[in-house]
């Protein structure tokens, strides 16, 4: 039989959004059913960013290893255990897997479903033997690797990142089909770990990121020796899982067959709404996720949240927990919040890395014509960058002729980390000023911020009229 219960919002997904609403809720007073069919704390934790950023650590530390000479250091041949650097990856998830876990989040007062959630009505779901009936739903299934219909490519059995991290040892040789972030991370860390790479792009790699940094980028993956094709057209795929072969033309016409141990398919995502019985709860879908408002209500059914990457917009773990900060003032506090975007930061982990927020340069000009400058400043200029021998990248930052930030785009060691001032100055419309003034420690990369702010002054400052009052003025003195 069964059992039948109400509560106050019902989560389906125990992803980091699904995750952040259960535990928010839960804890300011709602009574919360949570509904995850597989393991806690959905891709970010075991498919997504937690591994891939361990395998990225590893692949970072080998690298630097190799390259320590540039310091007067020899460390002699570098040998990579693979089985030692998988169980690092997984010895990562589990440290962090309690803080998922069915027992935490019980011990908050959720009630947790480990089972399918499905749809029966406009204010129901069933979980397996359990039907609820909620106030509010959120739907935070997230999304699946997309792999596009390429012959041959099923019968080999190809890696996505929902089993790449299944792995025991590091491939012999990766063809990675997709040229995306995901793509070129996972690319550069095998790369890093000893594998050879081969990586494939229908366009041009991260072709989402200012072009100019992204040379930057591409230039790196060259020089650590992955073979890159851009403009190709992957025709089929060929061999078996164990020895896959992927035919290609490339972008002057040629013909290649690439011998690879492994394929990895990095090609996008698309959103998981399929067998939820969204049409029975009148709620409006496609591939790409759920249709819904600013305030992330289904433009259908108004007790329908749908936050992450089912939502059908950026897919970013960090999204996915600032959009469950915009369901709970809509259901706990009857707060008419609505999801801003425009200033998203987004990361490319590679070495070395690229980092955005707010317009591109082509976004701006097309948005705000003339009334735009572009601030550039070199890691070459940077001290602390040149003590430490990683001095390739630069900041572009797009402002206004008034100094209003637009956005910024930088690519270099710890632009990750970097980005956060230019976030935190948009988010509270501070002027370029702000970051001008600000007083940054010496010698630290964070300079570069200070340094590309500054340069919005540089022609003003020095300029003849400056030069003409100051002589005045020191009349006077």
């Amino acid at each position: 039989m069964n059992v039948k219960i109400s509560c106050d919002i019902c989560v389906i997904g125990a992803g980091s959004g699904g995750l952040s609403v259960a535990a928010g809720a839960s804890q300011m007073g709602a009574d919360v059913v949570l509904i995850e069919k597989g393991e806690m704390g959905g891709d970010c934790l075991n498919t997504g960013c937690v591994p891939s950023k361990a395998l990225l650590a590893a692949g970072h530390a080998a690298h630097e290893a190799r390259n320590a000479s540039r310091f007067g250091v020899k460390t002699g041949k570098v040998s990579v255990n693979g089985k030692k650097v998988f169980e690092h990856m997984r010895g990562v998830i589990d440290t962090i897997a309690p803080n998922d876990s069915v027992e935490r989040f019980q011990g908050m007062g959720v009630n947790v479903i480990k089972d399918y959630g499905r749809f029966l009505n406009s204010r129901t779901v069933q979980a397996g033997d359990v039907e609820i009936t909620a106030k509010y739903f959120v739907v935070s299934t997230g999304s699946h690797a997309f792999v596009p219909p390429i012959e041959g490519l099923a019968s080999v059995y190809p890696l996505t990142n929902e089993n790449v991290f299944d792995l025991t040892d590091i491939p012999k040789h990766l063809i990675v089909i997709g040229g995306g972030p995901i793509g070129c991370e996972l690319a550069q860390a095998f790369r890093h770990l000893g594998a050879e790479v081969t990586l494939l792009e229908v366009f041009s790699i991260m072709p989402k990121d200012d072009p100019q940094l992204v040379d930057v980028v591409r230039k790196q993956l060259i020089e650590d020796g992955i073979q890159l094709f851009e403009g190709c057209k992957v025709d089929r795929v060929e061999g078996d899982e164990a020895a896959p072969e992927v035919v290609i033309t490339d972008s002057e016409g040629a013909e290649h067959t690439l011998k690879g141990s492994h394929i990895l398919v990095s090609a996008g995502r698309r959103a998981n709404v399929e067998g939820l019985g969204l049409e029975h709860a009148g709620v409006d879908f496609c591939p790409q996720g759920i249709e819904i408002d600013a305030r992330l209500r289904s433009v259908s059914n108004k007790r329908v949240f749908a936050i992450g990457d089912v939502a059908g917009g950026l897919q970013f773990t960090h999204v996915a927990g600032y959009h469950a900060g915009i369901v709970i003032r809509n259901t706990l506090f009857k707060l008419p919040a609505k999801a801003k975007l425009d200033t998203v930061p987004w990361v490319t982990y590679t070495t070395p890395e690229l980092a955005n927020v707010g317009l591109l340069f082509d976004e701006a000009k097309k948005k705000y014509g003339k009334d735009i400058r572009v601030l550039e400043w070199e890691f070459s200029e940077n001290d602390r960058a040149l003590a430490e021998r990683n001095s390739d990248g630069m900041v572009k930052a797009i402002v206004t002729q008034k100094g209003k930030i637009l956005g910024c785009s930088m690519v270099g060691p710890r632009a990750g980390e970097l980005i956060a001032p230019w976030v935190l100055a948009m988010e509270q419309g501070l002027k370029i000023g702000a970051l001008a003034s600000t007083i940054a420690p010496y010698p630290t990369l964070g300079e570069v911020s200070k340094r590309t702010a500054g340069s919005f002054y540089t022609p003003k400052l020095f300029s003849e009229r400056t030069r003409k009052i100051v002589k005045f003025l020191m009349k006077f003195s």
